[in-house]
């Protein structure tokens, strides 16, 4: 850092196991017992997530709920319900912005704010912190961890550190210190891959990272390589990037002579689904909600939705489920000379495993 920079200061926001936490507080005889969010036990589903009290029984995301079952006879499960938690996330992020207008969306539950230009009165990052976390648990009535440092690596290592319902602030002048013991494993951008190709250098730890030399690294791990020796030092340059979270993906169609045979537009459909999945696939998302539009030839325009319990990026169901949505209005008997397909409630495409158990 130049002399006479000024250290920015950087928050990572991570709700604590947010989507059982919101079904949690929204119903309190879930309280106090271990509540597993996801598939059905009895089928192919995963688990989304689970609360602390599931995971004392070794319960964790992305195991199957069958074998969830099995570690925890008592435990209560539940379907996801995707678009709770996104109008839960919104009211959450909306406290954020209020602190900093400079907030990167991770996912529903975790994001990354600069606050270096917006300290308010007090003039320190953990003031900042604390206030989060109050007003996130008086006003929402959850709990969310905070980790505050000098950059965006930092910050999320030490939300990771103080789970659940924690504070961890690591100023510039302890960074090494922090870091050093920690597995190389929990440095951003490195996988079981990386992580065995450098036990195979002998290095397990960031302080082990730390002391390679550059060259060696940039000889096993290419760019990649210099990328490693700067977060082994507490370097991370990446700005936090905010951006309007896209709410909506679609497309529509406008004919030039109006469509009156079923089969037809069920066939204009398809292809429309195929085009909004190849959108959500080509961005990493995926959608809980499918939207039909219908115009009439008298210019009359309406529309139906459905929403999953479960998102999708898969062509064929946003397909069908647009031909039934079209069986709701009057297209058969009237003819239509405009057809849209859209989808909304976007969620990170982590979430389509879930399609294994349906929507229950």
């Amino acid at each position: 850092m130049a002399e006479g920079e000024r250290v920015r200061r950087i928050l990572h926001c991570d709700m604590d196991c947010y989507y059982a936490a919101v079904h949690v507080r929204d119903d309190s005889s879930l309280a106090g017992r271990p509540v597993v969010v996801g598939g059905d036990p009895g089928g192919r589903g995963v688990v989304a997530t689970a609360n602390y009290e599931a995971r004392r029984y070794g319960i964790h995301s992305a195991m199957p709920a069958a074998r969830a079952k099995r570690l925890c006879p008592e435990a209560v499960f539940l379907a996801p319900d995707f678009p709770r938690y996104r109008r839960e996330s919104e009211r959450i992020f909306a406290i954020y912005r209020e602190v900093t207008p400079v907030v990167e969306t991770v996912s529903l539950d975790e994001a990354y704010l600069d606050v270096t230009e917006h300290l308010g009165s007090s003039g320190r990052a953990s003031e900042i912190a604390k206030e989060i976390r109050r007003r996130v648990r008086a006003e929402r009535g959850l709990t969310v961890s905070v980790g505050v440092g000098p950059n965006c690596l930092v910050a999320k290592i030490a939300s990771d550190a103080c789970k659940p319902d924690g504070l961890k602030v690591v100023p510039p002048a302890r960074v090494r210190s922090f870091l050093d013991p920690l597995p190389v494993r929990r440095l951003h951008g490195v996988g079981p891959a990386t992580e065995h190709a450098l036990a195979a250098m002998g290095v397990a730890t960031v302080a082990q990272l730390r002391v390679v030399p550059l060259r060696d690294l940039l000889a096993r791990f290419h760019s990649h390589g210099r990328t490693l020796h700067e977060y082994a030092h507490g370097n991370d340059e990446r700005p936090v990037e905010p951006f309007h979270e896209r709410k909506s993906l679609g497309t529509e169609n406008t004919y030039r002579r109006d469509l009156s045979v079923l089969t037809a537009m069920d066939e204009q459909l398809d292809a429309m689904a195929r085009e909004v999945a190849t959108g959500l696939v080509r961005r990493d998302i995926a959608a809980c909600t499918v939207t039909l539009k219908v115009r009439y030839p008298d210019f009359t325009t309406v529309t139906r939705s459905l929403t999953f319990r479960v998102p999708t990026a898969d062509s064929g169901r946003i397909g069908s489920t647009a031909r039934g949505l079209l069986r709701r209005t009057e297209a058969a008997r009237r003819g239509v000379r405009l057809l849209g397909v859209s989808v909304s409630t976007l969620v990170p495409a982590t979430m389509r495993q879930l399609e294994l158990f349906g929507d229950g």
